[in-house]
């Protein structure tokens, strides 16, 4: 969680978006967000919080897509620094 935006991902959830992925919730906007590109699958999210967002998937990239991995698996992903 950063700025009021939550970061979460789903065990097994490749099912529907078969790219890795997350989910992010601000209010009451929700989307589903590609890990490498940063690209909106799914929902709406306000700009400013959506190029936070951007901005904490680059630099945090492998650890984000380690852990769709992890999860996906049915396994626990690990914690990843939030955006400061």
């Amino acid at each position: 969680m950063f700025y009021g935006i939550i970061i979460y991902m789903y065990y097994f959830d490749n099912k529907e978006h078969k790219t890795p992925h997350f989910h992010a919730n601000y209010g009451e906007h929700d989307v589903v967000v590609s890990i490498p590109e940063g690209k909106v699958l799914q929902g709406t999210m306000p700009k400013n919080k959506m190029k936070l967002i951007q901005a904490w998937i680059e630099i945090h990239k492998e650890d984000i897509i380690a852990d769709w991995k992890l999860a996906v698996e049915g396994q626990q992903p690990h914690k990843i620094e939030p955006l400061r």
